[in-house]
């Protein structure tokens, strides 16, 4: 037994537990966040006579004696002053890691209200977040401390929501005081504990599994295996290759396969009941690489074969245009498989109820769940229903069934509520990561630099299940010779299956891996045609009714030049200063269905927006606020977002693509038009109970479609950024220049801009997702992800060009603004060494035994 003061109360714990289970199971108290458990993340500090620590380190005894605040002892006037600095300053973006970061803020202005950046920085180094770069969290902390030492806020600035506006997240203030209600915040009575038993093996065929034994534990509600399923085992985003479970007599196909699932009266029993679960294994050699999956005679990982998918663009003759041009550049690739690192592990809760199921989840799609659910359980989808909770992040890697299925299952066979959360140990081996590719890259050009043919192998690591690897390969192929005007281009990429986790949607997506092969390609192209990188980007860059190396004619709105321009002087000035540039789609594009869809339903004389696009971080809902406020003159206090539900809101597809800013943002603008028509003629309260529908759908053409224009994508960003570094190789600074269309919310803009970017360091220099022979090796404190003290200076440059009316012409920028980092990165070490570094992460840097 232990006693302790917590939030300024006596309090005892009767057994000696984990410290921040403690915290959040029995004292209820949702700040502080699970975000590793292994103490590396930050998400739950806590302060201990005043000093910021990881409660997950820690169990109730030792806290025996001890003074203890978490976010919920916070002053009055410290959660306000914090709630407005961290809004104000656009500090929160999926809020996860933000209650953890406050408390370290708090431990440093007890006693220091006059911190310089550098120590803000260092007060937060424990504390991981993937989402904003930290920029804006160490400007709100600075605006914390002034707030502080003047005793009170001073801001008298009133929004009006418009267009443009700097707007604080509808959301921010539940994020930072630690009330926005996450999935494994949630406690309903009677709730069961799920977790699934997971393979030993990558590759082992299953020749038993005992469940007898399990069944006998005091506290086992129900033990499930494959042949439990009582719809189609196997689900999938596109293609059906994923099993829910693995049975007896089939091969597992990689470490994250689950055998078998419980359910538990309490969370503590589920390991000792999944121990008691024996499965005889006959362990086989697993396919680690495409080199292995393709060889011959190589096992079959899935009945159809080892290749995913071969994607194919061709424009052109390109074998005759490299004979005949003056400069050839041919070089080989290699980027690694990552992990996504976002700070909420997986989470979901299930609640039959009769002949339906509710699921509460905190995925990119709840539409996309409600349908696997629906395939899963052999249910109509209408008894499906899908609800989203906030979002800890997710940058893809939620797009995927993780937890869902399984709790859905098990709640429909205990007609109980179930909840499954993934340890980060779990997390880590089961999601989809991004692809590891092995690319080469052929570029061509004239005398003068202009490009003449772009020719690219890319074997793409899709792991053991299809996931979005057929897109990703795809994206990877049609953007890989980037924004330049080319006339012959020649694109093969294959994906492959192996046994190695999945590779999925990623930030990026597979542009990524290509354009850090070919941006780094045309470097060594200008050197032979003696010419800068920026020139030989500039010279080649599409200018608007021009044609794209896809085909697509480039419209009014293509800024790449402008962005160039932008960056110009501080790549001139700069003696260590690398280049790169990319363009990503907005949509999914090349023909498939594609549609936004927004209801606004008046209730109670307010606008309730009405879509299932998630917001993940990227701040949608704010977004689509100021979208309805401009377009109809409310304000923001009469606008209301409902959370994604597939009862109550209508399907406007994945947050994916970078597409919700652009299709819901357009279909919110259809039906706030439709109700700015009926306000000319009755007030917003004679509207109660009406609802407002609109809906764009982006219509393109197929992937090498006949047409010899064809149109891809209904939009495209574009970007440049440079990157400089000291004498020592240490990354000085980045300036970032992209091309938004319009900005609806210029702070969320640049809060992309800002994570993207260090999301981008991380990938060329520090991170890496570690296999041994199929099996990850790594620990969240041991994946290279970026901490607080390792940034440099950031600057944002946004141009805004775009005159197009949809979306008052916005563009996705999410996935773009990490693209062009590594290869910028690779071309700086190249100019400070002369040493061409053609493998991520780049080799024998300043960074490369710094991995956190």
């Amino acid at each position: 037994m232990a006693g302790f003061i917590l939030n300024g109360k006596k309090v005892t714990a009767a057994e000696d537990m984990n410290f921040l289970e403690y915290l959040r199971e029995q004292q209820n108290l949702t700040s502080v966040k699970n975000g590793c458990g292994e103490g590396a993340c930050g998400a739950c500090m806590i302060l201990v006579e005043g000093k910021a620590v990881r409660a997950c380190i820690f169990t109730t005894s030792k806290m025996n004696g001890k003074e203890i605040k978490t976010l919920e002892g916070l002053s009055e006037f410290e959660r306000e002053v914090f709630s407005w600095a961290f809004a104000k300053a656009g500090a929160v973006q999926c809020g996860f890691c933000i209650p953890g970061m406050i408390i370290s803020a708090k431990s440093l202005l007890d006693v220091n209200l006059n911190p310089t950046k550098k120590e803000i920085k260092t007060a937060i180094r424990g504390n991981i977040c993937r989402c904003t770069g930290y920029v804006k969290i160490v400007k709100a902390i600075k605006m914390a401390a002034e707030a502080f030492r003047d005793g009170e806020i001073y801001d008298s600035e009133q929004y009006k929501g418009k267009i443009g506006e700097r707007l604080p997240r509808i959301d921010a203030r539940k994020k930072v005081l630690g009330i926005a209600e996450y999935v494994d915040d949630m406690k309903v009575p009677g709730m069961l504990y799920g977790s699934a038993l997971r393979t030993k093996y990558p590759r082992a065929l299953i020749k038993s599994i005992d469940i007898s034994e399990a069944l006998k534990h005091p506290e086992a509600e129900v033990v499930l295996t494959a042949k439990d399923v009582p719809g189609n085992r196997f689900i999938g985003h596109i293609v059906k290759d994923w099993p829910a479970m693995i049975a007896e007599g089939e091969e597992t196909r990689y470490v994250g396969d689950a055998v078998a699932l419980v359910a538990a009266r309490s969370k503590k029993s589920l390991s000792e009941i999944l121990n008691l679960i024996k499965v005889e294994y006959q362990e086989l050699e697993p396919l680690s690489s495409p080199a292995m999956a393709l060889a011959p005679n190589a096992p079959k990982i899935h009945p159809g074969g080892n290749i995913l998918k071969v994607e194919k663009v061709k424009r052109g003759d390109v074998d005759e245009a490299i004979a005949k041009s003056k400069y050839v550049v041919t070089k080989n690739y290699s980027t690694p498989f990552t992990e996504h690192g976002f700070l909420e592990t997986e989470s979901a809760l299930a609640i039959s109820d009769g002949d339906g199921i509710t699921i509460y989840t905190g995925g990119q799609g709840v539409y996309d769940e409600q349908r696997e659910i629906s395939e899963l359980l052999g249910l109509p989808k209408e008894k499906v229903r899908s609800i989203s909770k906030y979002v800890g992040g997710g940058f893809g890697g939620k797009e995927d069934m993780s937890v869902q299925h399984h709790a859905a299952l098990l709640s429909w066979f205990t007609k109980k509520p179930v909840k499954v959360t993934l340890s980060r140990k779990e997390s880590i081996m089961v999601h989809p990561k991004r692809h590891a590719m092995e690319i080469s890259i052929t570029s061509a050009c004239d005398d003068n630099g202009n490009l003449t043919a772009f020719k690219a192998k890319i074997i793409s690591d899709s792991g053991a299940y299809a996931s979005l690897g057929g897109p990703v390969i795809q994206r990877a192929c049609t953007h890989a010779a980037g924004p330049y005007r080319c006339p012959n281009v020649e694109i093969e990429g294959i994906a492959v299956y192996t046994n190695n986790p999945p590779a999925g949607a990623f930030r990026g997506f597979g542009v990524t891996q290509s354009v850090f092969a070919s941006e780094c390609n045309l470097n060594l192209l200008a050197e032979k045609a003696s010419i800068s990188p920026w020139e030989i980007r500039f010279r080649n860059a599409v200018e608007p009714g021009q044609v794209l190396p896809n085909g697509q004619i480039a419209d009014e709105g293509t800024a790449i030049k402008e962005t160039l321009i932008a960056v110009k002087d501080e790549y001139d000035k700069s003696k260590y200063a690398g280049i790169a540039c990319c363009m990503k789609n907005s949509g999914v594009g090349v023909g498939i269905p594609d549609i936004g869809r927004c209801s606004l339903a008046v209730i109670k004389g307010k606008v309730h927006i009405r879509t299932s696009a998630g917001c993940v971080g990227q701040g949608l809902g704010t977004i689509l606020m100021q979208i309805i406020c401009d377009t109809t003159g409310l304000s923001p206090e009469q606008i209301v977002l409902d959370p994604p539900d597939t009862l109550l809101t209508p399907n406007s597809g994945t947050t994916t693509a970078s597409r919700q800013t652009v299709f819901t943002g357009e279909a919110t603008k259809i039906a706030a038009l439709k109700l700015k028509e009926k306000m000319l003629t009755q007030s917003l309260n004679h509207c109660e109970g009406q609802e407002f529908y609109g809906e764009y759908r982006g219509i393109t053409d197929p992937i090498n479609s006949d047409r010899q224009n064809p149109v891809s994508h209904v939009a495209y960003g574009y970007a440049t950024q440079v990157v400089t570094l000291n004498e020592d190789g240490k990354v000085e600074k980045v300036v970032a220049a992209h091309d938004v269309g319009k900005s609806i919310n210029i702070t969320n803009v640049e809060g992309q801009i800002e994570g993207g970017v260090v999301m981008g360091l991380g990938y060329g220099l520090t991170e890496d997702y570690q296999l041994n022979k199929s099996v990850p090796t790594a620990k969240f404190g041991t994946l290279g992800l970026f901490r607080a003290t390792d940034i440099p200076e950031i600057k944002s440059i946004v141009i805004e060009k775009n005159s197009s009316s949809l979306a008052y012409g916005a563009k996705g920028v999410g996935e773009i603004t990490t693209i062009p980092t590594p290869p910028a990165i690779q071309g700086a070490y190249y100019r400070l060494d002369g040493k061409f570094r053609n493998k991520l992460p780049l080799e024998n840097t300043f960074y490369s035994k710094k991995k956190n």
